[in-house]
C-alpha cells in the first residue's frame, strides 16, 4: 500500500507540475529565465544543505552568484555571453578566496571553496543550456501561424523534456516489474539494466515524435540522439545519487510529494539538455 501511495504521488506531482513547464518552455524569453531561476536556485539550496549534513560549509551567497551569471549570460549574444562569463568566473574564484580568509577554521577551507564552485558549474551551467536552447522565438499565437508551428527551440526543449520524461517513467516501472541485473549497486541499488533499456525505448520514440517531422532530423539520428539523452539522463540520475550517498541523505528535499527535492527531479535533465544542445549545435538547428 505504501509503494502504491508513493506512485500514486509520484503522478499525481507530475500531472500538476508538467503542463507548467511546458508553458514556460513555451513562454521562453524572460518567461522561461524566471522559471529556470527559481528551479536552479531551489536545487542550490537543497545541494548546499545536503553538503552541510555531510560537514562540508560551501560558501552559498557565492554559489548563487555565480549561478546567476551563467543564466544571465545564456540569455546574451556571444559576445556579450562571453564577458559575462569571463567577469563571473573572475570575480567568484577572488571572492571566494578573500571570504574563506576570514574564517575561523581554516580547516576543509579548501574543500569548502572548491564546493563553493562546484554548486554553481554543476546547477548553473549545466540548466543555462536550457535557456540557450529555447532562444527568444515567439510562439503561437503571436507569430500569426497555426498552434503546431512552434519555434525550433520550442521543439528543442520537448525533446529533452519528453524524451527524459520518457526515459525516466519507463526506467522506473520497467525495472520495478523486470529489473534482475544491477546497473550500479554501490551508487544506486534500485536501478537495473532491464530499466535502461525500457527506458531507452521511451527517450527513442519521444526524440522521434519531437526532430524527424518537426525539425526535418533524419530519422537515423533522431535514434541515435535518442540513445545519447537516455545515456545522459542516467548519468545525470547516477550523479546525484552518488552525491547523495556522500552526503547521507535520502533525498535532496521534500518539496515534490513522490519525487523528492527539486534536485531529485531535475538530475536526469541536466545532462540531458547538454547532449542535445551540442547535437542541435552539430547539425545547424
Amino acid at each position: 500500500n505504501k509503494r502504491g501511495s508513493s506512485v500514486g504521488q509520484r503522478w499525481l506531482t507530475a500531472a500538476i507540475v508538467m503542463p507548467i513547464v511546458l508553458v514556460f518552455a513555451w513562454l521562453g524569453g524572460w518567461w522561461s529565465f524566471a522559471a529556470v531561476t527559481l528551479v536552479v536556485l531551489l536545487g542550490a539550496y537543497e545541494l548546499h544543505m545536503m553538503l552541510r549534513h555531510a560537514g562540508h560549509h560551501p560558501i552559498m551567497p557565492v554559489s548563487a552568484c555565480l549561478i546567476m551569471f551563467f543564466l544571465v549570460a545564456a540569455m546574451f549574444p556571444p559576445a556579450q555571453r562571453l564577458l559575462i562569463l569571463e567577469s563571473g568566473l573572475s570575480a567568484a574564484l577572488v571572492i571566494s578566496f578573500l571570504w574563506l580568509f576570514f574564517r575561523k577554521q581554516l580547516e576543509g577551507a579548501f574543500v569548502d571553496w572548491a564546493l563553493t564552485l562546484a554548486i554553481a558549474i554543476y546547477l548553473g551551467w549545466s540548466m543555462s543550456f536550457f535557456l540557450l536552447l529555447r532562444g527568444y522565438e515567439i510562439g503561437w499565437p503571436f507569430n500569426h501561424g497555426p498552434w503546431w508551428l512552434l519555434p525550433r527551440g520550442v521543439w528543442w526543449l520537448l525533446t529533452v523534456l519528453l524524451g527524459v520524461w520518457g526515459f525516466d517513467t519507463a526506467a522506473f516501472f520497467t525495472g520495478r516489474y523486470f529489473g534482475r541485473h544491477k546497473l550500479a549497486p554501490r551508487i544506486s541499488p534500485g536501478k537495473t539494466w532491464e530499466g535502461v533499456f525500457g527506458g531507452l525505448v521511451l527517450s527513442i520514440i519521444a526524440v522521434l515524435l519531437c526532430t524527424v517531422k518537426p525539425l526535418g532530423v533524419p530519422w537515423y539520428l533522431a535514434i541515435v540522439l535518442g540513445i545519447a539523452l537516455g545515456c545522459a539522463a542516467v548519468v545525470g540520475d547516477l550523479a546525484e545519487s552518488l552525491i547523495k550517498r556522500q552526503t547521507h541523505v535520502k533525498d535532496s528535499g521534500q518539496i515534490m510529494p513522490g519525487h523528492g527535492g527539486m534536485l531529485d527531479r531535475i538530475d536526469s535533465l541536466m545532462f540531458a539538455v547538454i547532449v542535445v544542445y551540442a547535437f542541435a549545435q552539430l547539425i545547424g538547428g
